[in-house]
């Protein structure tokens, strides 16, 4: 039996050997008869086949190609966590502790590195900062604040009551000079339960406007005294509560110029900012800003013009610009010898000729009243007179004023400031009125020799209109002193009334009608004229992304609300089909 099988098998093998030998000889002979021996003709096809082969590879490229911009049509390039954000600032660097900011380099610091209980918010209305509510009782008088939970120091330790508590005691100490002191002059708070309660001296409708104050830590400076604080370390090594924490700083030279390097606050109640750092470069003079944007050593800046414009030579630096809660007026003393006549006074609002004093203000918006039409809600305010030079001349020449009376024109040397001046004292001599320009450098000498004392005719100058109408500061007659801010010497019972009753009511109809009743006095009596709303220019490098369009700004340092979002490294990222 098994010689059987193994026979049979080795019939099967040999079968098998000679059928492969001849499909092996077949197949030769076939590749040789209809490829090998076919090749002479390729001369005859071979444009038919080079066509062919570019067809092939046409469909290849447009398969790739299609494949890439469907991959493209998905993608978006989009902004990412990452890289330094570098801003030029003006002035000196002389403490980080907010209270004591002056310059604007400070300003920007406090801003970046410190919370406040309630902050402006996109609308440019006040909101809520490091306060989780703010509400008032019926009458204005009493005002409560709750924290926010989870508020943290960027050393880690709890942001609390204690804190604002601490604060507003050192706001309040004669021993400490800060611009924070009037807005809390008078006021009590204490610690209820887990709230604070603020308890005014009056009734104060906006009164969450003066809640904006920077909060210093109690547990790190609880023993110092208060006239010791400015010495303190704290003022060159904060402890924060801002997006930012301090890092480092860099004193470039002898004249004043600093780097201060910021890191971004992981306990941040709006979250850490998309930046790895913040660097703010304090110059002394704008030329230093100029040449810095140039060359690229910095990212952006505020302290500049729209006249500076031109100067910028940067190809990837443009020009932002959005408008503040701020106005220029030619603030008239009503006090001096030669407008304590308010005839005279009349004569200035009828015969100047505001179209050619704006004429090279460019885009900023010109400005008639104390009050922005977006802080009120009527539509009609009081006429202003028509332009009547004719009718000013003869008002002067009534007046009778002696050959030697010089009118004292004063303002500060800053953008349109000394041109503005100029343009006036040619409108005032066509009047009549003999006039002297006297352009001053800004700073404390400006303060106490010229605002403090009043030590003009009339004052060019800017001021702050805040978010919410308050004409208290500037034209209450309470304020006439040296120490406050009516640059106008002021002083009408009804007015005062008027500003009295406007901010110590809730009822938004009342206080309207009450701010009436002053812009008629105030048109009637012209303490000032109104000139032009400021504008902010923010000259920016076009790659990198800074505060929303959608930001309205009452300050300049109001740019940083949204800082969490800025942003200066790009990625590329998949979006879904």
């Amino acid at each position: 039996m098994d010689q059987t099988i193994k026979k049979r098998g080795q019939r099967i093998a040999r079968k098998l050997t000679r059928f492969s030998k001849k499909a092996g000889r077949e197949g030769t002979e076939h590749i040789k008869e209809n490829v090998v021996d076919r090749f002479s003709h390729i001369k005859k096809i071979r444009l038919l086949i080079l066509e062919w082969a570019l067809l092939v590879i046409v469909i290849i490229m447009l398969s790739v190609t299609q494949a890439f911009l469907y991959a493209e049509s998905y993608a978006v390039t989009t902004f990412t966590k990452g890289g330094t954000y570098s801003e030029a600032t003006l002035g000196r660097v002389n403490s980080l502790n907010p209270l004591f900011a002056t310059t604007n380099s400070e300003k920007t610091l406090s801003k970046l590195m410190f919370g406040t209980l309630s902050s402006v918010d996109y609308s440019g209305h006040i909101g809520l900062g490091l306060a989780d509510s703010i509400k008032t009782n019926d009458t204005g008088s009493e005002w409560t604040v709750k924290l926010r939970d989870g508020l943290k120091w960027s050393d880690g330790e709890p942001i609390t009551n204690d804190d604002v508590v601490y604060t507003v005691g050192v706001i309040q100490s004669p021993a400490v000079n800060t611009i924070y002191s009037s807005n809390l002059s008078g006021v009590k708070v204490k610690t209820e339960d887990d709230k604070l309660i603020f308890t005014l001296p009056t009734p104060y409708a906006n009164f969450s406007s003066a809640l904006e104050f920077p909060i210093l830590p109690e547990h790190v400076l609880k023993d110092v005294a208060p006239n010791l604080l400015l010495e303190h370390n704290f003022s060159t090594t904060p402890v924060t509560s801002g997006p930012f924490s301090y890092n480092a700083t860099q004193t470039i030279g002898n004249t004043g110029e600093k780097v201060v390097y910021l890191s971004p606050n992981k306990g941040y109640y709006r979250g850490a900012p998309l930046l790895d750092s913040f660097a703010v470069h304090a110059y002394t003079s704008t030329d230093e800003i100029i040449s810095a944007i140039n060359l690229g050593t910095v990212t952006a800046t505020a302290e500049l013009l729209p006249t500076n414009a031109d100067e910028i030579t940067a190809d990837n630096i443009y020009e932002k610009q959005t408008s503040l809660n701020s106005g220029v007026f030619a603030f008239i003393n009503t006090r001096s010898q030669i407008f304590s006549n308010k005839s005279l006074r009349k004569a200035l609002q009828q015969g100047i000729d505001m179209r050619s004093l704006r004429a090279p203000l460019g885009d900023e918006l010109p400005l008639d009243y104390p009050l922005l039409a977006s802080q009120v809600d009527f539509d009609r305010f009081p006429a202003l007179p028509e332009y009547d030079p004719d009718a000013a001349k003869a008002q002067i020449e009534a007046a009778h004023l002696p050959e030697d009376k010089v009118v004292n024109l004063t303002t500060v040397d800053y953008g349109y400031f000394p041109a503005l001046a100029e343009n006036l004292r040619f409108q005032l001599e066509n009047l009549g009125l003999k006039t002297e320009v006297h352009v001053m450098q800004p700073g404390q000498d400006f303060l106490m020799g010229i605002i403090r004392p009043r030590n003009y005719d009339i004052l060019l100058y800017e001021i702050e209109l805040g978010s919410d109408p308050d004409l208290f500061a500037y034209y209450h007659s309470s304020q006439v002193t040296e120490n406050a801010l009516n640059l106008s010497n002021y002083s009408n019972a009804m007015a005062s009334d008027a500003i009295l009753a406007a901010r110590s009511t809730m009822d938004q109809t009342i206080r309207d009608a009450k701010y009436e009743i002053f812009l008629k006095s105030w048109v009637e009596d012209v303490p000032a004229i109104g000139i032009y709303q400021v504008n902010l220019s923010y000259f920016v490098n076009r790659n990198v992304r800074t505060f929303s369009e959608d930001l309205r700004l009452v300050t300049p340092t109001d740019r940083f609300n949204d800082v969490s979002f800025w942003a200066t490294e790009k990625t590329s990222k998949n979006r879904t089909p």
